[in-house]
């Protein structure tokens, strides 16, 4: 699958499923991807049906997501003064079988997602720097800087 990306610097890969009738096999990231840059730590976001988390921003962390349980809908907004996509909205849906990708999302860019399954989701973020609490910037899921409405896509209150 080729970058399917609207906004500079987000990459999109199909990621590699192997199936059979004990299981599956997901791939999510390698040291010799094209994409790779280095490891800071992978951990898992649980996302409730109907649940919004958003919006984050960091300043230098790149992030990685894949969602191999359940199923999110991700907005990416590129807000970045200086990016040839500056305004740029992409809305992607992440899970399997049919959406098994990995989405990297380079600093400076704003982002948020939802749970649209019925069951909880597993977003897996695996960063190309350890977590620091001064590198990200967190915004109101209702922030009228970016032009998207988490209550219109979920038919909630995205603060609740």
């Amino acid at each position: 699958m080729k970058n399917l990306s609207t906004i500079d610097g987000v990459i999109i890969t199909e990621l590699r499923q192997i199936t059979d009738e004990r299981g599956s096999v997901l791939h999510m990231l390698r040291c010799d991807a094209p994409e790779f840059i280095r490891f800071g730590e992978c951990y898992f976001s649980e996302v409730l049906p109907g649940a919004v988390k958003a919006w984050k921003r960091h300043r230098t962390q790149t992030q990685n997501f894949a969602v191999p349980v359940g199923r999110i809908r991700i907005v990416i907004y590129d807000d970045r003064i200086e990016s040839i996509s500056q305004g740029q909205l992409q809305v992607l849906e992440l899970g399997r079988p049919d959406a098994y990708l990995r989405v990297r999302i380079p600093s400076g860019l704003s982002y948020g997602f939802t749970c649209i399954s019925v069951t909880p989701a597993l977003l897996a973020n695996c960063t190309d720097l350890p977590h620091d609490p001064t590198d990200g910037e967190l915004r109101d899921a209702d922030d009228p800087a970016i032009p998207y409405s988490w209550t219109l896509e979920t038919g909630m209150d995205s603060n609740a």
